[in-house]
């Protein structure tokens, strides 16, 4: 008898076990459909190496405080500040009117198509589930990791906010501690909380590294039904997915008074860039850059939708990258042996731009501004392999001091451009497109070495051969296209167009944009009287011009549209490949870096990205100005010191200023 209930006991047992299973394989197979997007906050994605927690690098005074003292309404489809003295009327945040109030686009920049809704539901990050469905398994890879960023970056956004509502609670002495809130912990959820369900579709193509043939185009839809917000992101490549996702972003904000993240009800938009290359060139040469601060300006890029950072990585002034193959080039031409980018510097930024959507595009400089860093291949047994180093009176032999040029005679100077190419190209990726430099070639610099010369053909020269070389390093692919400066030299059309396309970097007026588009070359624009953004600092040396003027404001960066006032044909459009902000920096490190770029290079973005037609060819929309506002608070959210476009004040009155 007792044997008999033992055995009973044992397969009640053992089918409570059996029912227990399928129940947990149930559960598992319905979460298939959609994951809690919660869990990428702390596994999808390695934060230990790959995330840069910027809203914990900005001061606390450059914080945005909450404006408890007023409150916002909606007259007229712009918001009106008020004093907020009606305790028993809900206060409305500037965010949350500026969001909802008006008719016009809140996104930057302005999608193709778009309606956005006027109301919003507040969530919690424990609300988020996700579903990503591709049948590319590197693409799925890749868009966990953006998602994850996409998820922390949220996340930093509400601990910044209610680490202000922390401070404010702190102050007014109440025992409430906000700080120690977490949005993901359920003990403190709000009640009539929204879900929000993600579903990411890429079903074109596999590519993971972005080309000038790249599909970047999304559509993004939202729709809110029965307390659930559904979104779904449709693209044919990851990067037209990871844009949905910057998109998306700029849907969500914190609600300082409801102490919630929102997000807008209703949503549907078709979008497409107007132009492949969208560009921001960074010279790490004349001051070094740290990684932390390239990685800040790749966040910003990512949001702005720019798309290829152009690392100008060497000049005359220093090289502070550590080849493999060849160290003595940073021993000799770094500013200090913590002033350097070593390979695994260089493999980080590159995968931490590829899931922002973003193309390394770094650059060696040459045949000019290479100087120090190459004054070693005489004792090497190398020879000269650089020209003029540091020879004066400089103004003779080139633009700026320092000077040297690489010595286009000496076949080892190409061996070691062959190795560094090599070497890039393995840690930025496989890539259809490469910068060669070739800006700025002093002709009376070779003239002391080479008087029997035809000094023009031996830049070209020169330049097919680094083609040549570049060529190697690719394992014997040839590169699509290899970007060149322009220069009195890209004048005469040595260079074939098929091969080489050209930066322009000269004044928008100057003949030398339609004779380069007569000798059909592509061209990428970064015209100096309105895409440098150095400008307008002053000369930095006691004679002599060494500083353009005047300072490019960001009004100027949106409105220069050249490829209409060149009036190009459908053909000749086609050979614009798009644009590129320059930061040099001979006036500009690492303490101001963010204030000279953003947000002013964000105005570039929209003007590459959508082109929008201006009602006013000369003035700039009040629309505009609102949206440009909101997204340089948005900036600064995410750890940037961007500067403002115009005082507080005119930022809380809508309209008043413009």
């Amino acid at each position: 008898m007792a044997f008999t209930t033992s055995l009973r006991r044992l397969l009640i047992g053992l089918l409570f076990v059996m029912a227990l299973c399928l129940m947990l394989l149930y559960f598992n197979e319905s979460q298939s459909l959609l994951k809690p997007a919660s869990s990428f906050l702390i596994n999808s994605f390695d934060t230990r190496h790959n995330k840069l927690k910027l809203v914990a690098d900005v001061a606390d005074n450059f914080k945005i405080p909450s404006e408890k003292a007023w409150t916002y309404k909606c007259v007229n489809q712009k918001c009106v500040r008020q004093h907020y003295s009606n305790k028993n009327e809900k206060r409305v945040p500037f965010t949350s009117c500026s969001m909802l109030c008006g008719s016009y686009s809140k996104i930057w920049p302005e999608p193709t198509k778009s309606y956005i809704g006027t109301s919003a539901n507040s969530f919690n990050l424990n609300d988020v589930q996700f579903k990503i469905k591709t049948p590319f398994k590197n693409v799925e890879n890749l868009l966990e990791s953006a998602f994850s960023i996409f998820m922390e970056e949220i996340k930093d956004i509400f601990h910044s906010s209610s680490d202000r509502k922390t401070e404010e609670v702190s102050k007014s002495s109440t025992t409430a501690n906000y700080k120690e809130r977490s949005p993901l912990d359920t003990k403190h959820r709000r009640h009539n909380l929204t879900n929000v369900n993600i579903f990411l579709y890429v079903i074109k193509t596999s590519e993971i590294h972005l080309s000038l043939t790249t599909d970047e185009c999304y559509n993004l839809t939202m729709i809110n039904e029965h307390q659930t917000v559904e979104v779904r992101i449709t693209a044919n490549s990851f990067f037209g997915a990871r844009n949905g996702l910057a998109t998306l972003q700029q849907l969500i904000w914190f609600d300082d008074e409801d102490e919630s993240l929102k997000i807008i009800g209703s949503a549907n938009i078709a979008d497409c860039p107007k132009f492949n290359y969208r560009g921001l060139m960074l010279d790490t040469s004349r001051h070094y850059f740290s990684v932390e601060s390239i990685k800040r300006t790749l966040v910003a890029m990512s949001h702005s939708k720019l798309n290829r950072f152009h690392w100008h990585l060497t000049d005359s002034q220093s090289f502070p990258f550590v080849s493999k193959y060849y160290p003595e080039l940073a021993q000799y031409g770094a500013y200090s042996s913590n002033e350097i980018y070593t390979r695994d510097d260089v493999r980080d930024i590159a995968n931490f731009a590829q899931v922002r959507g973003i193309q390394i595009l770094a650059e060696i400089d040459a045949p000019a501004h290479a100087g120090n860093g190459w004054q070693w291949g005489p004792e090497k047994g190398l020879g000269e392999l650089s020209l003029c180093v540091n020879q004066q009176p400089w103004s003779s032999y080139c633009g700026e001091p320092p000077c040297g040029q690489l010595n286009p005679k000496n076949n080892n100077t190409f061996i070691i451009l062959q190795r560094l190419y090599q070497e890039l190209l393995e840690l930025t990726g496989p890539t259809d497109m490469f910068h060669l430099g070739g800006d700025e070639v002093n002709l009376e610099c070779w003239a002391q070495y080479f008087n029997d010369t035809d000094l023009r053909s031996l830049w070209c020269d020169f330049m097919q051969h680094a083609y040549h070389r570049l060529t190697i390093a690719n394992g014997g692919q040839s590169i699509k296209m290899a970007n060149v400066w322009s220069s009195g030299l890209t004048s005469m059309p040595c260079l074939s167009n098929k091969n080489f396309a050209v930066q322009v970097w000269g004044g928008s007026q100057w003949s030398e944009n339609y004779q380069l588009i007569d000798a059909g070359y592509n061209l990428i624009l970064s015209h100096v009287d309105a895409w440098y953004l150095d400008c307008g600092f002053g000369n930095w040396r006691a004679t002599g011009e060494a500083a353009c003027s005047p300072y490019r404001t960001w009004q100027q960066v949106y409105k220069h549209k050249p490829w209409q006032a060149m009036r190009l044909n459908k053909q000749q459009m086609k050979q614009i490949l798009g644009g590129e902000v320059c930061m040099w920096s001979e006036q500009v490190d690492e303490s101001s870096l963010d204030s000279r770029v953003w947000p002013r290079a964000a105005a570039l973005a929209e003007r590459l990205w959508s082109d929008p037609q201006d009602e006013n060819e000369y003035a700039i929309s009040k629309e505009t100005f609102n949206r440009f506002s909101m997204f340089r608070n948005r900036l600064v959210q995410l750890g940037l010191k961007a500067e403002p476009i115009f005082p507080k004040y005119c930022a809380q009155n809508q309209d008043e200023c413009v």
